[in-house]
C-alpha cells in the first residue's frame, strides 16, 4: 500500500511530501493521521532544525478528498469533523514549533491545500502553482486556518475576494500580494528549497522560532489553539 506521506530526514531537515499524486494529493484520513504523527514526532525533536512540506507529482494539494466525503460509514458530519480536526491539530503543531517551516508549492493548491501551502514561515512556489479557496463550490466553510491566516497575509479585502469569488490566484500574483514569499524559476524549486533549508539549519534555529512567535503575537489576534472554523 502506498504511503500517503513520505518522510526524509537528512542533515537536520525533515522533508515531508504529500504522496497521493494520482488524487492530486487530496487529504484523506490516513494522510491527516500521518501528518499528525509527524508533527508530534518532529515539532520538538532537537535534531530536526527545519521542516519542509511539499507535494509529489504535479500538484501540491487539491484539498480534502471529496470522494471520501460520501463514501463513509459514520455520516458526513462526523467524518469531516474527524478529518478536519486531525489536520488542524497537525498544522497547529507545525505552526507553533520553535523551528522554521518551509513550504515548497510544486503545483496547484486548493481548499485545505491552500491553507497548508501558505502556512510556512517561508513559502516558495513553482510557476505552475496557483491558489484557489475552492470551498463555495462544494458548500463548505473554509478550514485549515484559512480565514485566520489569509487576511493577515494579503489584507482583508483581498482575502474576502479570494474566498467569496473562488477566483484562481496565479503564482506571479501570489508573490505580488504576499500570499507566498517568492516565485522561483521553473525546475528550480527543489534546489532552492534545499539551499534555503541548509541556510536555515546552519543558523540560530531557536532564535528563529522565537522571532516567528513574536510575529504571530504581533498580529491583531493570536494564533488559535486549534484552527477549526478559522
Amino acid at each position: 500500500m502506498t504511503q500517503p506521506v513520505l518522510l526524509d530526514v537528512t542533515k537536520g531537515v525533515a522533508k515531508i511530501t504529500l504522496n497521493r499524486p494520482e488524487r492530486g494529493n487530496a487529504i484523506n484520513q490516513p494522510m491527516a493521521d500521518a501528518l499528525m504523527d509527524l508533527a508530534l514526532r518532529y515539532a520538538n525533536e532537537p535534531k530536526v532544525r527545519c521542516v519542509v512540506l511539499t507535494g509529489a507529482g504535479k500538484m501540491f494539494c487539491v484539498g480534502g478528498d471529496i470522494s471520501d466525503f460520501a463514501n463513509n460509514d459514520v455520516g458526513t458530519g462526523a467524518f469531516l469533523g474527524r478529518l478536519a480536526g486531525t489536520l488542524h491539530q497537525a498544522m497547529t503543531l507545525f505552526a507553533s514549533m520553535k523551528k522554521p517551516m518551509i513550504c515548497l508549492v510544486n503545483g496547484p493548491a486548493a481548499g485545505a491545500g491552500l491553507s497548508m501551502a501558505i502556512s510556512g514561515d517561508i513559502v516558495l512556489a513553482d510557476p505552475s502553482a496557483h491558489f484557489t479557496a475552492a470551498y463555495l463550490g462544494i458548500g463548505l466553510t473554509p478550514d485549515g486556518g484559512m480565514t485566520w491566516l489569509l487576511p493577515r497575509l494579503v489584507g482583508m479585502r483581498a482575502a474576502q475576494e479570494i474566498i467569496l469569488t473562488n477566483r484562481r490566484v496565479g503564482s506571479a500574483e501570489a508573490a505580488d500580494i504576499g500570499l507566498i514569499t517568492r516565485l522561483v524559476k521553473e525546475g528550480e524549486l527543489e534546489r532552492e528549497g534545499a539551499d534555503l533549508a541548509d541556510q536555515l539549519t546552519s543558523g540560530a534555529v531557536t532564535s528563529m522560532g522565537l522571532r516567528a512567535a513574536c510575529f504571530r503575537k504581533a498580529l491583531p489576534r493570536a494564533l488559535p489553539a486549534r484552527w477549526i472554523a478559522n
